[in-house]
């Protein structure tokens, strides 16, 4: 098998005022043709400076200080920018995390990647637009043709994701480094782009280095792992020996945080990694995990353990390898939280009913010509939900399915178009402005991205003194006070009362908005993906904090989500949605078994298990999430249902059907024929 890259002992340094501080240290790698091999590891690990040191493109600020970086033999230290670029336009190609960034947002898609093409292999104009058409046919874009004309603003990050794959392919390169290519998308997204890179890199024999946080999509697409920490390898393995057996704690402690099948936050607590990373600038002589793991010995402090194989084939930087063991339980016993199980719930926080939100379009000059009006987009259409005290109900679908606009109807930061919307019991107009000073108390939000939630020019302290003295009225004094002890029920030390958001990391920035939103004690917390740009350790934790906060003040909590499987651990009720509609109201336990909707069967069977040795048929969804503005008649799922069953589906609307107290299912297919279907194949 022909090596392609060949890295031994690279290191990688950044300038930082007058200092140069280590980012790499050590780093070595070997990637075959037609190999898959994952790089994973916590944010600020050194992932994606690995990455970019491994193209030979590091910033202005960055260099490589030590090593040696072979591809196909040929030393890439020694090129020249110009034998770099030929490298670049032919042989190594990189797909990074953010595709909408990454591409012009001022030149349609298909331009770009023509140019891309033409810069690459100098062809005709003509030739290369068909090639662009068939390299979008490739990558599975609908109507590539029309997608070549569009903008990447008009495109969903699913096909934005897919549009720079097909222009890193389109050249056929040996090796290709995704960085984080799936981080933030969908699942079923997600299945389609995993499926397609297997497919893709099968029948080329290209090498991947497939660089993530996902322990579920490495288990399912790479035959090797390499896992880093603080800028070094702490281990690498085959695949499924490093999920069945790791040689590292740290290791251990990332497949430990994972949520479980069948895991629930009344059952048992996830299991956390604590403590920080190291900062750059005061990394010791021993090991970089030693204040984090729980086998430390002396030894481990005083002196640097070297990678070296424990096994054939395998490497770890541990004096205690052979002392890991797995599952993680022995080291960390679970403990059993303070939850009261599934369906014990107080009063009725909120409930909705028929509730609405569409959004006018402007009329372009066509509409104008002809005299008429665009439809409207229906964001959210006909929502019935209902949340009682101390319960969690999370909300799932793909992105563009009205989640976070509920959410923002709820909060009222928008205006309802029409249904009705209950908070405590009364009934809630629409407009912010209207709303009284005790209700807004009463609601509180934890954003997506704490890093645009957070008022960067106020320091934690601050951020948390503001709702203690406008909503709950605390003297200046009693919100100082108040103040330490949130930052306490977040794990956060006093300390950090003085620092400003660009001095945390994204773990410290969610846990400082979880503080906000639970500072004036309230009712109802809306979480809108709060854990979905998060390390699988930083994770597990903030759940914790969540299930632990929301016992002891017995808030509901509406929990949004596109990931099942931290929804399944924290929610007691689930509500699934798609196109602007609840497709499926459900228990969690009575989601995860059959019969459940088959847009809910299909999220579920995109879910990449954390086992290299499971193995679940995918069901792919046979296109994007058609326009809210342009609603398929019928069951707005039946254009991509894989368990259609003809002309009623696309005819008419589908009934609710009624399967407990509260829940129920809105598809044509009786619930005993679904539970039939279920039970076989996809």
């Amino acid at each position: 098998m022909t090596q392609l890259l060949d890295v031994r002992g690279l290191g990688v340094s950044y300038r930082m005022g007058r200092t140069w501080l280590r980012a790499l240290r050590e780093f070595t790698l070997q990637v075959d043709a037609g190999q898959i091999v994952g790089i994973v590891g916590e944010s600020g690990s050194g992932k994606s400076t690995a990455a970019l040191a491994l193209m030979h493109y590091l910033s202005a600020n960055g260099r490589i200080d030590g090593g040696d970086l072979r591809f196909l033999g040929e030393d890439m230290l020694a090129m020249d920018a110009a034998d770099l670029r030929r490298l670049w336009a032919r042989h190594i190609k990189l797909v990074p995390q953010n595709a909408g960034a990454a591409l012009n947002p001022s030149i349609k898609v298909g331009r770009q990647v023509a140019e891309a093409l033409k810069a690459a292999e100098g062809i005709a104009d003509e030739r290369a637009d068909q090639q662009v058409i068939e390299s979008f046919r490739d990558v599975n874009l609908v109507d590539p043709a029309q997608v070549a004309k569009r903008y990447p603003h008009e495109l969903s990050g699913g096909m934005q994701q897919r549009v720079a794959i097909a222009m890193a392919l389109m050249c056929q390169p040996d090796l290709l480094i995704l960085d984080e290519p799936t981080t933030g998308l969908d699942v079923t997204t997600e299945a389609v782009i995993l499926d397609l890179l297997r497919a893709l890199i099968s029948g080329r024999g290209a090498g991947v280095l497939y660089i993530t946080h996902n322990l579920g999509v490495v288990a399912q697409l790479c035959q090797r792992v390499v896992v880093l920490y603080a800028g070094e390898i702490m281990e690498e393995a085959p695949v499924a020996q490093l999920f069945a057996s790791p040689r590292h704690p740290y290791t251990l402690g990332l497949l430990s945080s994972l949520p479980k099948a069948g895991q629930r936050k009344a059952r048992s607590r996830l299991q956390t990694i604590h403590g920080n990373p190291p900062d750059l600038r005061s990394v010791g002589a021993g090991c970089v995990y030693a204040d984090r793991c729980p086998l430390t010995i002396e030894i481990c402090r005083r002196q640097k353990p070297p990678l070296e194989e424990v096994e054939p084939g395998r490497l770890a930087r541990c004096f205690r390898w052979a002392d890991v063991e797995f599952p993680a339980a022995r080291l960390a016993p679970i403990h059993e939280a303070a939850q009261a199980e599934a369906g014990v719930a107080g009063q009725m926080v909120m409930q909705t009913s028929q509730l609405a939100r569409h959004f006018s379009v402007p009329r372009d000059l066509v509409d104008m010509l002809r005299g008429r009006s665009p439809k409207p987009i229906r964001a959210v259409d006909g929502v019935n939900l209902r949340l009682r005290h101390g319960q969690t109900l999370g909300l799932v679908g793909e992105s563009g399915s009205g989640k976070t606009t509920l959410a923002r109807i709820v909060i009222g930061l928008e205006a309802r178009s029409g249904g009705k919307l209950e908070l405590f019991g009364a009934d809630i107009p629409g407009d912010l402005r209207s709303r009284q000073q005790d209700l807004l108390s009463q609601v509180q939000m934890v954003f997506q991205n704490p890093q645009n939630s957070l008022n960067p020019y106020r320091s934690v302290r601050q951020t948390l003194c503001r709702p203690l003295v406008k909503l709950r009225g605390l003297s200046a004094k009693a919100a100082e006070h108040q103040a330490m002890q949130l930052l306490e029920a977040v794990n956060l030390r006093a300390d950090y009362a003085d620092r400003y958001p660009d001095e945390l990391s994204g773990g410290e920035k969610q846990r400082v908005a979880i503080a906000r939103a639970f500072a004036s004690q309230p009712s109802l917390v809306i979480c809108d993906e709060p854990v979905s740009a998060l390390d699988v350790s930083v994770q597990s934790a903030v759940l914790n904090l969540l299930a632990d906060l929301q016992d002891e003040h017995g808030s509901a909590c509406l929990f949004i989500s596109h990931n099942l499987s931290v929804v399944g651990y924290l929610a007691d009720v689930i509500a699934v949605m798609y196109l602007g509609q609840i497709v499926e109201v459900a228990s969690v336990d009575a989601l995860f078994r059959a019969p459940s909707h088959p847009y809910t069967e299909a999220l579920l069977a995109a879910i990449p298990a954390p086992d290299p040795s499971q193995h679940s048929e995918r069901i792919l969804l046979s296109d994007d999430l058609p326009s809210a503005q342009d609603l398929p008649s019928g069951c707005r799922f039946h254009t991509r249902c894989p368990r259609n069953i003809g002309e009623i589906c696309g005819r008419d609307e589908p009934p609710w059907r009624e399967t407990g107290s509260g829940q129920g299912i809105r598809c044509h297919i009786p619930l005993d024929e679904l539970a039939v279907l279920q039970a076989g194949a996809p």
